[in-house]
């Protein structure tokens, strides 16, 4: 026997109501786990040195010496074609002021290389010079 002759039956529909709640749940919780990091262009493991920090800072080109013999002036990479080219790269990011030059080199980078900076500042013009370290943990 049939009691529901006359009734239309109504099809079951999805309630997406839940669903939204869960997934902005599950947003939040994510973007309050989740780490960032901060990547560089040279990989580079400055030596260690009990120094104080400089209060008043001068107008600073940054020289970075990776451990494979790389160079990257202020950030950008600069290819090495000799000490003469990297002279003319840093008189370039200088601007014609009197910069001190911070040499960023790796502690396993070749003492040539850091040379080679050095002898660029010199024939630069640049005669102030210092080593970039990082503190003991």
């Amino acid at each position: 026997m049939n009691f529901r002759r006359g009734r239309v039956r109504e099809e079951p529909e999805i309630n997406f109501i839940p669903l939204i709640d869960v997934m902005l749940v599950i947003l939040i919780f994510l973007m309050a786990t989740t780490t960032y990091s901060k990547f560089t262009e040279l990989k580079i493991a400055l030596p260690t040195a009990a120094a104080e920090k400089q209060e008043a800072k001068a107008q600073e080109i940054e020289v970075s010496v990776s451990n494979s013999g790389q160079y990257a002036i202020n950030g950008s990479r600069v290819s090495f074609s000799g000490v003469e080219q990297l002279g003319a790269d840093l008189r370039k990011a200088a601007n014609g002021k009197e910069p001190v030059i911070v040499i960023n080199a790796d502690g396993n980078a070749n003492h040539q290389s850091v040379v080679n900076v050095m002898e660029a500042a010199r024939m630069a013009g640049f005669a102030r010079l210092t080593f970039a370290t990082q503190t003991p943990q």
